[in-house]
């Protein structure tokens, strides 16, 4: 198949057609220069966000190839939303008319739905959405951003399989302590804050990259808004925000991606628009550990390294967040010795080292900690992406084994990489679909 045919198909209920194919990948040693795309984590709460206004908004860099973010267009439209994309520019045009409080989607749902929600009760009064899916974490559930909106002066409850929220004289701004730094808690308090009275005070936010592109955003739109670094953000609402135009920031995961990538199959990659800055520490382990990477401005050039052992505890930023450990286990397994990893908030993502095993590779759980052993050689295998991240390393592990490897339930990796299959043969990788 081409790469063109593994693209996702309109914004709107059929996305996830695609969504049946295996995607086999064999020894290859990446070669070449690939460009960042805009990030996951950072357009899906730009979209959300995007329901604050009536006026047109602009997003330059943005991925169009994310399975997740034609989902999210596709319930942007539902709600009357007119949306539009050009060679990797999405504009949502102005409104004639307030859009609709309930997001009926009868798709696959995604956990942004809880975003959508903050956003609708903050213009319109009410909302009502999908409970959220997205990837099997373990226990993740909405809570806390039950807390924000309620705090806020919201109704929150739940019916069936979908979430409601009520503040009928708006909502109205005042002091939030989060329990844990939460994501997403955070940025649907920045969200609801952005359209309410007076001043919002979130105190022990997650402070990282998207959460800041976020801020840069809802700024741009009219909201004020001042980080006192991870001790708190406080936001002063407007009483009605104005349209922008924004180009979303680098995707700091697929950076990794192509990085590891190219050091446990002895490659040599340049990585152009590469989010240096915001993986200083990552980059630190990495290089400890055997990498050889070089900076040229916005490039990174990786020229290939021989992976030593890891050991890293994931941890709020600018540590390394919990989404790339997945990928460092997969550089562990290229390593000759152990590796720790530790993730302390979302144990339940080690389920991916079933499959590891599956591959030959030696690993186990003890305790909090997955322990890595590498060196063995690592065997093609069936195996399954049970979420996106944990797809994207056992595809970076299906290039340094023997024979073919085949993932079930690859369209988790496009969830959350633009135009993944392109980029990889484009980099000498031997990976395709298959139905």
């Amino acid at each position: 198949m081409t790469a063109n045919a593994t693209m996702p198909p309109a914004a709107d209920e059929d996305v996830g057609a695609t969504e049946a194919h295996v995607l086999e990948v064999s020894r290859s040693r990446l070669v070449g220069e690939v460009r960042v795309s805009g990030a996951k984590n950072s357009v899906l709460r730009l979209l959300a966000a995007s329901l604050l206004t009536s006026q047109r908004v602009v997003l330059d860099n943005y991925p169009e190839g994310l399975l997740d973010a034609a989902v999210h267009v596709g319930m942007l439209k539902r709600l009357g939303k007119n949306c539009t994309i050009t060679a990797q520019t999405l504009v949502i045009d102005a409104e004639t008319h307030a859009p609709d409080s309930r997001l009926h989607w009868a798709g696959r749902s995604i956990r942004n739905t809880l975003l959508i929600l903050g956003a609708l009760v903050a213009r319109t009064g009410a909302g009502s959405v999908p409970l959220p899916g997205g990837c099997d974490l373990g226990d993740r559930k909405y809570d806390l951003h039950e807390l924000v909106l309620t705090k806020l002066g919201a109704s929150v409850w739940a019916e069936g399989n979908r979430l409601f929220a009520e503040a009928p004289q708006g909502l109205t701004g005042t002091d939030i302590v989060l329990p844990l730094r939460s994501t997403g808690a955070t940025e649907n308090a920045l969200i609801a804050g952005s359209l309410a009275r007076g001043t919002t005070r979130v105190w022990n936010p997650h402070i990282r990259p998207e959460i800041l592109d976020l801020c840069a955003f809802l700024r741009k739109m009219g909201a004020g808004i001042t980080v006192h670094g991870q001790e708190s953000i406080e936001i002063t609402g407007a009483e009605q925000l104005d349209g922008v135009a924004h180009r979303v920031m680098p995707d700091n995961m697929e950076a990794m991606t192509w990085l590891i990538g190219s050091v446990i199959t002895g490659g040599s990659v340049e990585i152009h628009d590469f989010p240096a800055h915001d993986l200083e520490v990552p980059l630190i382990f990495l290089r400890e550990s055997g990498a050889r990477v070089y900076r040229d401005g916005d490039t990174v050039i990786v020229r290939s390294g021989r992976p030593y052992p890891v050991e890293i505890s994931t941890g709020p930023y600018p540590g390394i967040n919990s989404d790339m450990q997945p990928l460092f286990a997969a550089y562990g397994a290229c390593a000759r010795g152990e590796s720790r990893i530790v993730d302390l908030r979302f144990a339940g993502r080690y389920a991916y080292l079933e499959q590891f095993r599956r591959l030959g590779i030696d690993c186990r759980i003890e305790g909090d900690t997955a322990l890595i052993v590498g060196g063995a050689a690592i065997r093609g295998a069936e195996v399954r992406a049970l979420d996106l991240r944990a797809g994207a390393a056992l595809a970076l592990l299906g290039l340094v084994g023997d024979g073919t490897t085949r993932i079930l339930d690859a369209w988790q990796i496009e969830r959350g990489y633009d135009r993944f299959l392109a980029k990889a043969r484009a980099l000498n990788a031997n990976i395709s679909y298959q139905r």
